[in-house]
């Protein structure tokens, strides 16, 4: 599978697009003509340091406004494109991209544009150049790659191809069985993008809301399967016009970007049980089946213990090694660590996940070039293996325990007997994420661990909106909601603004909170007004709304089941919940989340 990525996809000058194409691993590269018209660079040095990074410069886009025009327009066509193919020579790139005409069209007339396309392949052949036709979705006349295919079918040109894009075919709900009607010859190029569904004109859902395969909710990839079933064995290039990945960093941008290629071409292969032998799947692993344990960082995490002894957690020693302590309670497993933490407050630094195989997920994250975190481990200590989550949060893996405990609780010492508890484990962790890193954290959960996305959601906070993503594993093992802050919050770490937290699951949420009170702990205070709304909206007794309020419980219901819930105060940038499902209830208490992120913004 030949990879390709055009320029306008990455922040920077051409030079530094090149170089970060070429470092996160692809073959090619399409040139957006603004980028090179802005660079420095002859176009002889352009193609040399193309050579030097060993990419190959696939297309040159885009030409616009071709076909559908008069003959005095068309004369203008021919002069601008001879300036254009002399400077693909100088390039040394033969593929153009010509988009159907959005501007300047005014004859509808597929036999006149299929001729004005003929004249243009004579001059274009004559410079050693072919013409890749793509129906734009905001085409004047010509909208739909398969009226796009029947002129190119007309003019019957051999440097006359088309090229498929899927946003322009998708984003307009067209048919892609209708690909499997194109001669594999005449597929000239391919780019691809992903988008989420929106309700606005598509020219600017197009230029600003494009993402990467697999973020967004096109069926990419039976698109792409369609064009593989179809023969064609050219680049499979990204052109994803995104306001946010055109500031961020180039290069993490660039591997962001092969590794959406990566899942991709993993997807269609299984999709595709006969597809080429280039399609590659990555290694075998299912979804993990829990969280293994959550780290908090800091350099004093004394008050956390406090919090957790509260709690009903039990400490079960320090680690014989490293300064990090572990607490326990059914099985849940906190590690609070001090080593390393000069001037950090508390804050959620690393997640643990139970995987069917670890080996495989392993192999998994090499291939998606994910990178990896890393930790002093001794000779007769458990390998721990791990990777940096696009928000800095490191995420390891370790082989599920048959039963019982994992083999690396043993390694901590001089613990006290663990205690009965109302807490059996893990309910969901909920990671805030800086506003750049959303769909880059998607992939990697959704690629590197085989977790799906549940659910999207909104969430009113006291200053904006807060949109909520929830990941999960089949059967609930795992739970994470991703969390973006409203812009005025968000910065390179969600950080204080938008704390993260951890929600252990309970067998009886109320008797963990009355023990938990006894030993003086203190909950996050809800206002009145939130009881008064629970006893209108479920229509609860007096009695039962009174012990909530008092308990300062959460509550929700829908038709599955009940949640009951309640949260501790914040300690540097990151919070508890507890929480106790009853029957199928599998949401979050969305009805809560305003009132407590009023309530710790008040703190």
């Amino acid at each position: 599978m030949r990879t390709s990525m055009a320029t306008v996809c990455i922040s920077g000058t051409l030079a530094d697009k090149l170089h970060a194409c070429a470092h996160a691993g692809f073959d090619g590269v399409e040139i957006f003509e603004p980028d090179l018209l802005a660079a420095p660079e002859s176009p002889e040095e352009i193609a040399a340091l193309a050579a030097r990074l060993h990419l190959t410069l696939d297309l040159y886009q885009p030409m616009r406004d071709v076909e559908g025009v008069d003959e005095v327009a068309f004369s203008a066509v021919l002069r601008r494109a001879e300036a254009k193919f002399r400077l693909m020579n100088r390039l040394g790139i033969d593929l153009v991209l010509c988009c159907s005409n959005v501007a300047t069209a005014t004859i509808d007339d597929d036999e006149v544009s299929a001729g004005q396309l003929r004249r243009l392949g004579d001059l274009a052949q004559r410079h050693g150049i072919r013409i890749a036709f793509e129906a734009l979705a905001w085409g004047r006349f010509v909208d739909d790659y398969r009226r796009a295919w029947h002129i190119v079918e007309l003019a019957a040109h051999p440097a006359v191809g088309v090229c498929l894009d899927s946003f322009h075919i998708l984003s307009r709900g067209h048919d892609p069985a209708d690909i499997s009607r194109i001669p594999a010859e005449k597929i000239f190029f391919v780019q691809l993008a992903d988008a989420p569904r929106l309700s606005m004109d598509v020219l600017s859902w197009s230029r600003h809301h494009r993402l990467f395969p697999g973020e967004g909710d096109f069926d990419l990839v039976d698109f792409t399967a369609r064009i593989v079933d179809a023969g064609y064995s050219g680049p499979w290039s990204l052109e994803v016009f995104n306001d946010t990945f055109r500031q961020t960093d180039a290069l993490r941008t660039a591997r962001h970007a092969r590794r959406s290629l990566r899942w991709l071409e993993d997807a269609v292969a299984r999709a595709r049980p006969t597809a080429p032998a280039a399609l590659r799947m990555l290694p075998d692993s299912a979804a993990p089946s829990g969280v293994d344990f959550v780290e908090i960082k800091a350099e004093d995490t004394s008050a956390v213990e406090e919090l957790l002894r509260q709690l009903g957690f039990t400490s079960r020693g320090r680690h014989r090694t490293k300064p990090v302590i572990l607490w326990t309670a059914g099985n849940a497993r906190v590690v609070l660590n001090e080593q390393h933490a000069r001037g950090w407050e508390p804050r959620l630094a690393a997640i643990g996940l139970e995987v069917d195989d670890a080996e495989a997920v392993d192999l998994r994250m090499d291939e998606l070039r994910v990178p990896r975190a890393w930790r002093r481990t001794y000779a007769s200590e458990e390998r721990l293996d791990g990777a940096v989550a696009p928000d800095g949060t490191e995420v390891y893996w370790a082989q599920a325990a048959d039963e019982g405990e994992p083999a690396w609780v043993a390694e901590f010492e001089h613990g006290e007997p663990e205690r009965p508890s109302e807490v059996i484990g893990v309910d969901h962790v909920s990671l805030s994420q800086p506003w750049q890193a959303i769909e880059e954290a998607t992939l990697f959960y959704t690629a590197g661990f085989a977790l799906r996305v549940d659910s999207s959601t909104e969430v009113p906070g006291p200053q904006g909106l807060v949109a909520s993503r929830v990941l999960g594993a089949p059967g609930g093992g795992v739970r994470l909601p991703l969390n973006v802050a409203p812009p005025i919050l968000a910065g390179e770490r969600a950080g204080a603004a938008l704390p993260q937290h951890v929600a252990f699951a309970c067998t009886d949420v109320r008797a963990l909170a009355r023990a938990a009170r006894a030993r003086g702990f203190v909950p996050l205070a809800m206002p009145r007004n939130y009881y008064d709304d629970l006893a209108a909206r479920f229509e609860m007794t007096d009695a039962a709304v009174d012990e909530l309020r008092e308990l300062h419980l959460g509550y929700d219901r829908d038709a599955a089941g009940e949640y009951l819930h309640f949260y501790t105060r914040t300690i540097g940038e990151v919070f508890l919940e507890f929480v106790q499902r009853v029957d199928g209830y599998a949401g979050y208490g969305a009805g809560t989340a305003p009132v407590r992120l009023s309530a710790q913004g008040r703190r």
